[in-house]
């Protein structure tokens, strides 16, 4: 008895301080600030404002019947048309073998950490959720700090400044771009910088690319052209096919560590079995050759595009600092202009900053603790998904069809949020 009482107490070691994730809580908060009769401007929640593909949808529906286990790795037909997507998106060559399949690439990242005993390399600011699960496996975090004047963005120098300290020692090195919550993403060359550092230690790099199909131009590249050798991709279907509650996810892996995608697959057969059914069934149109998604695809990214540069120049206009958005559909504010005003009145930290701020004006924003940066800087990340994204993918291929979308069309979309970023303003403009 005394033994295992023991371990609950060594296991509650691994968790003792974390907290709920700070996507979903900050999400569970506008709920309950909204039932209360308040009303939220919904920036702290990253999910897709646009429908599902009405090709995948249609999918789903003549699947929903289908209720068998599948396979632990996924169903057939789903992995190769996802090697065959890759093929023809980014010319990497991969088999149905290399894929593995789960419930959200959470899940699969949460496996590859149990599976692979190595330290997480993790630039910041990064996603909420890499550091606590290496947390919770017990596995060692090392943070890499970038800077603002490279908007965020990891460089060769940094990543070596790690790996050279222990140069055999074991690594998952989380690469995330189009990144969250930055919007920024990087160059060929830059990546090419990266893969070279990545080969010279050997790490395992884990390219977390859910957001690649949202990048602004289209013109998203695999760092795994570069690394092929040792580069896992992760994606799935929640962002840039705005099916984040369906929970599908994937891993693809080069042929040299299949091995380690055989692992993940006896941990996945003892944890989540397999994922849902009709929900592979439905994602094999995702990831097939379609008119109708690519034309989906295209008005996202003009939407998206116009929306991340109208309120990154009201941004700018308010001196307050944040990269161009490339991709996806976030901006990483910096309210350091303000400083000298937010601690005279108490404010002193993002967790104060976005705490004050919604109390006093309804905005909800995340503060920047939670995706790794100093307690006490003044950093934030800001989604900008609150509008009805159905109205905007029709007036875009409507109304604007052939034409720039605009700050006119913006206004029409997404007033909303325009709205939001006047009672920034007004709130930081506070004696």
């Amino acid at each position: 008895m005394a033994k295992q009482q023991n371990i609950r107490i060594d296991l509650n070691l691994n968790i003792r301080g974390l907290k709920k994730s700070a996507t979903l809580a900050i999400n569970e908060k506008s709920r309950e600030l909204q039932q209360q009769g308040r009303k939220v401007h919904r920036l702290g929640f990253g999910q897709s404002p646009f429908p599902v593909p009405e090709p995948v949808v249609e999918s789903l529906r003549r699947h929903a019947h289908e209720k068998d286990y599948l396979a632990v790795k996924g169903l057939f037909e789903l992995r190769e048309a996802i090697a065959q997507y890759y093929q023809n998106r980014q010319s990497i060559k991969r088999t149905a073998e290399d894929v593995l399949v789960g419930p959200g690439s959470k899940e699969l990242l949460f496996l590859l950490q149990l599976v692979y005993y190595g330290d997480l390399v993790i630039p910041t600011p990064s996603w909420v959720s890499y550091s606590p699960q290496a947390v919770i496996i017990g596995r060692r975090v090392n943070w890499v700090r970038t800077h603002q004047e490279n908007d965020w963005r990891l460089t060769p120098e940094e990543l070596e400044s790690i790996c050279s300290i222990d140069p055999e020692r074991p690594r998952i090195v989380v690469l995330n771009y189009p990144a969250n919550p930055t919007g920024a993403t990087y160059t060929v060359p830059q990546l090419k910088k990266l893969a070279e550092i990545a080969r010279k230690y050997k790490v395992i790099l884990l390219s977390d690319e859910i957001y690649g199909e949202l990048h602004h131009s289209g013109q998203h590249v695999s760092i795994a052209r570069f690394y092929p050798e040792g580069t896992i991709i992760s994606s799935g279907i929640s962002k840039w096919c705005g099916a984040g509650g369906w929970r599908l996810g994937m891993f693809v892996f080069p042929e040299s560590l299949r091995w380690l995608l055989d692992a993940m697959a006896i941990v996945a057969s003892e944890t989540f079995t397999s994922t849902s059914a009709p929900i592979q069934y439905a994602a094999v149109e995702a990831f097939k050759s379609n008119p109708a998604i690519d034309q989906y695809l295209s008005d996202a990214r003009r939407v998206l595009r116009v929306v991340g540069k109208t309120l990154h120049a009201r941004l700018a206009e308010l001196h307050i600092f944040a990269p161009k958005p490339q991709g996806g559909f976030y901006l990483f504010p910096n309210f350091s202009f303000y400083k000298e005003s937010l601690v005279h009145r108490g404010i002193l930290n993002s967790h104060q900053l976005c705490e004050n701020l919604l109390e006093d004006t309804g905005v909800a924003l995340l503060p920047s603790y939670d995706f790794g940066r100093p307690s006490d800087e003044l950093t934030a990340r800001m989604s900008y998904v609150d509008f009805d994204g159905e109205k905007a993918l029709k007036l875009a291929r409507e109304k604007y069809s052939g034409q720039q979308l605009n700050g006119r069309f913006v206004e029409e979309v997404c007033s909303g949020m325009l709205d939001s970023i006047q009672l920034i303003a007004d709130w930081l403009q506070r004696s």
